[in-house]
């Protein structure tokens, strides 16, 4: 039986693209393969591809998804309606239709497990 590595896949996944002037790797969803190239710059050019025009409130949530994220902490709807930083109800508002999955992208994290 033959093993393979996950990480050897995942080389031929990515690609580079430019955000807001800066080439980025990106996977074949587009999110970023590496939250440290991210600016709030690149997030503000993600959000208008989705549609979204940021305001402070929704810098307040990419603040808080980046911090959990990169703090190893894993992330659900729920967890941020908990947060104290927006409610479930706004949350949806601010990224409508996947909040979770605009939400993070916009951040540069990796999309979470919990999205399809």
């Amino acid at each position: 039986m033959k093993h393979f590595n996950i990480n050897h896949l995942k080389i031929y996944n990515m690609a580079t693209r430019t955000i807001a002037g800066v080439n980025v790797d990106v996977n074949e969803e587009g999110y970023l393969t590496d939250a440290s190239q991210w600016t709030k710059e690149m997030a503000r050019e993600i959000a208008k591809e989705e549609g979204i025009e940021l305001t402070g409130k929704h810098m307040e949530v990419i603040d808080y998804i980046r911090t959990k994220v990169l703090s190893g902490e894993g992330l659900t709807i729920r967890g941020i309606g908990k947060s104290g930083v927006v409610d479930a109800k706004t949350f949806y508002q601010l990224f409508p239709g996947a909040p979770l999955k605009k939400a993070t992208k916009i951040s540069g994290v990796p999309k979470p497990v919990s999205c399809i």
